[in-house]
């Protein structure tokens, strides 16, 4: 099932959550986890990278879970997961064990035992979405592209301060 995820609460959850763990980041330039990695910098958050295989990616200490980076003393808000669906049980355990607000599944991820797992703890989830898409579409930049971002208004959205 795709996410049903409203405008409103992607807003709410890209303005709020402004520490990113990305779960599964490569340090391959082409990579999209990379890609997201990197606008996530770029636009004023605290990217943290989770990948066994890498001590560093993008300059940042690479960490090998999302619970030795918390360890770490990482403030983690958002889980983004960059891996396979049936991997995200354990890391949903993670994410809820340091105290996360949200976990968020990359495009084509999807995981509803995980998803229900998290929500039954409080925390936010989206599921078959790319945060570095929805931030595009709901914070600028898409729309005067020429990218149809499905959200209707008369008014400016509102930037995020970077």
């Amino acid at each position: 099932m795709a996410d049903d995820t409203d405008v409103a609460t992607l807003r709410r959850i890209l303005s709020r959550c402004r520490s990113i763990a990305v779960v599964g980041i490569s340090a391959e330039w082409h990579r999209p986890s990379y890609f997201v990695g990197k606008y996530l910098l770029e636009h004023g958050y605290t990217m943290i990278p989770v990948n066994p295989k890498y001590e560093q990616v993008l300059g940042r200490r690479c960490y090998p879970s999302v619970t030795a980076a918390a360890a770490g003393g990482e403030q983690i808000d958002l889980v983004d997961c960059f891996r396979r669906a049936e991997d995200v049980g354990p890391i949903a355990d993670e994410a809820i064990a340091i105290g996360a607000r949200c976990l968020w599944m990359q495009l084509g991820v999807v995981n509803e035992a995980a998803a229900a797992k998290a929500r039954a703890a409080g925390l936010d989830v989206v599921m078959d979405r790319c945060v570095k898409i929805e931030h595009g579409r709901l914070f600028g930049g898409l729309n005067w592209a020429g990218v149809n971002t499905r959200v209707i208004s008369s008014r400016r959205p509102r930037q995020l301060p970077y």
